[in-house]
C-alpha cells in the first residue's frame, strides 16, 4: 500500500508488454486517482479485508512450523524405507503457498491453501496415513480431517488458529531443495495426474504475478473486487459464479490493459471491460504455450466438450484450464449484470457524486425476484448435515443447468448463502438447511396462460444426488431433501422479516433496478461483513409456520406427500421396486403461451409418480422427451432446429490477436476485446442482431464459429474432469437404504 498512490517508476522507461494485445492506455495516474484510492482503501477497511502486522507474522511462524514438520516427516520416512544415511539427510521437502495467501490478498481470518512437495520416495498414501498420523499428535493442531477422494485431494486442518488446507505432490526427484522453482514445467514430468493438480495452484498463482505489470495495485483492486463479488453474492466456484482464482485473472487483464492506473481507475475499469466482454471469447492472460508432456489443455479445436464454456477464463500456466467451467448462462448472465451495474456505481464515485461504501452495498435478493424455489436438505445428526450439505451444495449447479434448459425459463439464480430451516422444520426433520433460487419466466406473446411442470427436473437433481452419495458411501437414515415452488410475498414462512427487509432505491441509473443485491455470508458483532467464500448455518432459528402452510396458501389442492420406504440392501427379504415420477405425455398440438410482464402464478402439488412397479427412469428417458418436447415447439412456431451433427464451429479455434489499439477510449477497448476472441466465432452484434436476441440465442443455443450449436441436455463440461465415482450416473439405480424420500409435484400455471 506504500506505493498505493506514487506514479508508476516505469512511466518514463520503455514499458514491458504485458497481455496478449497491446495496452489501452498508458496515461499515468493523476491527483484525484490517489485521493479517490485513499478513498477506497478507507471504504474497505471495515469489512476486515486487511491484516494487521500480528496477524501476519503470526501466519508466517505457523507456516513455519509446519514446514518443519513436513521435513523431519520426510527424513523419518527415509529412514523407514532404508534410505543410505546421506541421503536422508538430504531429501528436503517444503511447504509452497498458493491462492490469496500466495498472492497477498488475504484477509482476516481467512484460510491458507498450501501444497506439500515430497521427493520420490514419499507416496500418495504415506501422505494421507504417516504423515496425517503425524498432524493427530500435534497438540496446536485441531479438527483435522481428510479428503482423499476429491477432485484435489486434501487434509484440513487449523494449525495454532490458522485453517490451512494442505494439497499433496510427488516429484520425481531424490531431493527437494528449498529453492525448488516449480515454474518449470519439466517438473510436471511423469507425475500423477492428482499431483499435477497440486501443483497447479502454485503455479498459476506464481505466473499471474509474473504478468502484471504493477503488483500493489493488482493487490488493492483484488481486494476491492473480491469484497464486492462477496457483497453481491457472487463469489462461489462451486455454485457456478467465480471462485478466487478467476476473479485475479479478470483483474490481472485489466491491470494488463491500464498498467500504469491505480486501484480506483482499474476498479472502475474492469467493470467497463467485462460488462462489454463478447462471451464466449476466451480471457487470455497470454498466448498458450507449447509442451511436449501431452497433458490434456483446454482447447476447443480438440475438446468438444470446452466449446460448451460460456464464460471461458484460462489459466495461464501449462496445462492451461479453463477455472470456470461451473459458469452456466444463468450465473454468467447474472454476473453481466452486476458488471453493469458496478460500472455505473463507479461512474458516480468518480464523478464525485457518490462515495466507495455504495460499491459495497449488498442489495436485497429476495426482493429481486417474483418466484423462488427453496431446496431443502435435513439430516438427523449435526454431523450427518455436515456431510450431508456438502454434498447437496456441490450440486445445486446441476438443478440451476437443468431449469434454466426449461423452454419457459430465461434466469435460475441461486444465492451462495444457506439459510437454517425454522423451528418446525427443525422439529420434524432434525437439522435443516435451505437455499433459495430467484426463477425468471420466459415473456411469451399471444398466450393467456402457461402450464409449466418441474416435477421431473427436481426429481432428477434428488435423483442424482441420492445416487452419488449411495457412490461415494455418505448416504446416512434420516438424509432427505425437498423442494417446493413459492412466491415472494409468502418467503415469511421460511425467514425472518430482518432477512426480507426491503431496502431503500438506490439513486443508480435503470440498470440498478434489475441486479441483485446479496446478504453477506457472515456478519461481526458491529455489522460489518467478514471475508468468507461459505457460510455456516450459525442463525439462531426462529418461529414461523412450515413448508405445509405455504403450500395451503398457494394450492388449489391439498398437498399430498407419498412415502416410499426403501429396504436396506444388506439383508431385507421384501424388496420393492424403485418408483419414480410420472413422464407426463406432451402433445404436438400444444401450443407456446405467453407470459404477461404482470403473471401471475399458482403452485399445484400432488402426488406424483405411476405405481410402485414402475422403475426410475433414466437421464436418457428425460432428455428425450425433452428433445421430442423442443421439436414440438420449433415444429409449430417454424423454427428450425439446429442439427447436433453439424454443430462443429466452421474454423479451428485460435487465440491469436490482430488489429491495431490506439491507447485510449472506449473504441479502443472494443477493439481490445475483439482481438482476443475466438478466431472463427462471429461477433455476436453483427449482422443486424441486437443483445437481447444474442444474449437469447447464447442461452439457447451457443454461437460457434457463425452457426448455431444446439447445447446439449446433458452437460458434458465435466464429463472428463471427474472420476467414474464422481460421475453420477443415471443407470445406477437410487440406493436402496431405508430412507423416506418425498416425492413432490411442481406445477404451475402463470396467468396473464
Amino acid at each position: 500500500m506504500k506505493e498505493t498512490c506514487g506514479t508508476s517508476r516505469l512511466q518514463n522507461q520503455p514499458q514491458r508488454h504485458y497481455g496478449i494485445t497491446s495496452p489501452i492506455s498508458l496515461a499515468p495516474p493523476k491527483d484525484i486517482d490517489c485521493i479517490h484510492t485513499q478513498k477506497l482503501i478507507e471504504a474497505m477497511k471495515p469489512f476486515g479485508v486487511f491484516e494487521d502486522e500480528e496477524e501476519l507474522n503470526h501466519r508466517m511462524v505457523v507456516l513455519g512450523k509446519l514446514n518443519n514438520l513436513v521435513k523431519e516427516w520426510i527424513s523419518e520416512l527415509g529412514e523407514s524405507k532404508n534410505l543410505p544415511p546421506s541421503a536422508v539427510a538430504n531429501v528436503g521437502g517444503k511447504i509452497f503457498t498458493f491462492g490469496s495467501y500466495r498472492l497477498g490478498v488475504h484477509t482476516k481470518g481467512a484460510d491458507i491453501d498450501a501444497v506439500c512437495v515430497a521427493p520420490r520416495h514419499v507416496e500418495r498414501s504415506d501422505f494421507f496415513q504417516s504423515f496425517f498420523e503425524k498432524l493427530k499428535h500435534q497438540e496446536e493442531i485441531k479438527n483435522l480431517r481428510a479428503v482423499e477422494d476429491a477432485y484435489v485431494p486434501v487434509v484440513k486442518f487449523e494449525f495454532d488458529g490458522i485453517e490451512i488446507d494442505l494439497v499433496f505432490a510427488r516429484l520425481s526427484m531424490q531431493t527437494v531443495s528449498d529453492n525448488l522453482d516449480l515454474g518449470d514445467d519439466s517438473r510436471l514430468r511423469s507425475l500423477d495426474i492428482r499431483c499435477i493438480r497440486s501443483l497447479n495452484g502454485c503455479r498459476v498463482t506464481d505466473e499471474i504475478l509474473h504478468l502484471v505489470p504493477n503488483k500493489e495495485n493488482f493487490r488493492l483492486t483484488l481486494r476491492a473486487i473480491k469484497l464486492w463479488a462477496k457483497r453481491r453474492g457472487i463469489y462461489s466456484n462451486m455454485l457456478g459464479f467465480l471462485g478466487g482464482v478467476s476473479w485475479a485473472m479478470l483483474v490481472a487483464r485489466t491491470c494488463q490493459l491500464y498498467p500504469n492506473a491505480l486501484a480506483s481507475t482499474l476498479v472502475n475499469k474492469f467493470f467497463l471491460v467485462f460488462s462489454k466482454w463478447e462471451w464466449p471469447n476466451p480471457v487470455l492472460l497470454k498466448q498458450p504455450e507449447e509442451s511436449n508432456l501431452n497433458l490434456p489443455v483446454w482447447d476447443p479445436r480438440v475438446n468438444p466438450s470446452d466449446r460448451y464454456h460460456v464464460m471461458p477464463i484460462i489459466t495461464p500456466a501449462y496445462p492451461q484450464q479453463n477455472s470456470t467451467y461451473n459458469v452456466s448462462t444463468s450465473t454468467r448472465a447474472v454476473m453481466i449484470e452486476e458488471f453493469k451495474h458496478g460500472l455505473a456505481v463507479t461512474n458516480e464515485i468518480l464523478q464525485g457524486k457518490s462515495d466507495w461504501s455504495k460499491l459495497f452495498e449488498p442489495l436485497n435478493f429476495f426482493q429481486k425476484y417474483k418466484h423462488y424455489i427453496v431446496l431443502t436438505a435435513s439430516a438427523s445428526s449435526k454431523e450427518h448435515h455436515l456431510e450431508w450439505i456438502g454434498l447437496v451444495e456441490s450440486k445445486i449447479r446441476v438443478l440451476v443447468g437443468s431449469l434454466e434448459r426449461n423452454e419457459f425459463i430465461t434466469i435460475a439464480h441461486v444465492k451462495p448463502q444457506s439459510f437454517p430451516g425454522n423451528q418446525e422444520l427443525c422439529k420434524r426433520s432434525g437439522y435443516v438447511s435451505m437455499w433459495f433460487l430467484g426463477i425468471v419466466f420466459r415473456k411469451v406473446e399471444n398466450a393467456e396462460s402457461v402450464n409449466i411442470d418441474l416435477t421431473h427436473v427436481i426429481q432428477s437433481f434428488t435423483d442424482t444426488v441420492y445416487r452419488q452419495a449411495n457412490n461415494l458411501n455418505v448416504l446416512k437414515e434420516g438424509m432427505k431433501i425437498e423442494a417446493a415452488h413459492v412466491k415472494r410475498k409468502h418467503l415469511h414462512y421460511f425467514l425472518p422479516a430482518e432477512i426480507l427487509q426491503k431496502r431503500k432505491k438506490q439513486s443508480i441509473p435503470d440498470v440498478s433496478q434489475n441486479v441483485s443485491g446479496l446478504q453477506c455470508k457472515r456478519t461481526s458483532s458491529d455489522g460489518s461483513c467478514l471475508d468468507s467464500s461459505r457460510d455456516t448455518d450459525s442463525r439462531t432459528p426462529y418461529n414461523s409456520s412450515s413448508l405445509n402452510k405455504i403450500s395451503k396458501l398457494d394450492t388449489s389442492t391439498a398437498e399430498v406427500e407419498r412415502n416410499v420406504v426403501y429396504q436396506r440392501s444388506n439383508g431385507a427379504n421384501n424388496r420393492e421396486k424403485i418408483p419414480h415420477v410420472a413422464v407426463p405425455s406432451v402433445s404436438k398440438g400444444l401450443s407456446i403461451p405467453v407470459i404477461d410482464p404482470k403473471m401471475e402464478a399458482t403452485v399445484a402439488i400432488k402426488p406424483a409418480g405411476p405405481p410402485i412397479g414402475c422403475t426410475i427412469p433414466g437421464q436418457n428417458t428425460i432428455s428425450q422427451l425433452r428433445a421430442r418436447f423442443v421439436q414440438g415447439q420449433h415444429e409449430l412456431s417454424g423454427t428450425p432446429i439446429a442439427d447436433p451433427k453439424n454443430t462443429a464451429p466452421k474454423r479451428p479455434y485460435s487465440p491469436t490477436s490482430k488489429g491495431p489499439h490506439s491507447p485510449t477510449s472506449e473504441e479502443c477497448l472494443k477493439k481490445t476485446i475483439e482481438a482476443e476472441r475466438l478466431t472463427g466465432q462471429d461477433s455476436a452484434f453483427k449482422n443486424g442482431g441486437n443483445p437481447d436476441d444474442v444474449r437469447r440465442r447464447s442461452t439457447e443455443n451457443g454461437v460457434l464459429g457463425g452457426k448455431s450449436v444446439l447445447i446439449p441436455v446433458i452437460n458434458t463440461s465435466r464429463s472428463q474432469r471427474l472420476s467414474s465415482k464422481e460421475l453420477p450416473d443415471s443407470s445406477s439405480p437410487v440406493p436402496t437404504n431405508s430412507i423416506r424420500i418425498i416425492k413432490r409435484s411442481i406445477k404451475l400455471t402463470l396467468n396473464g
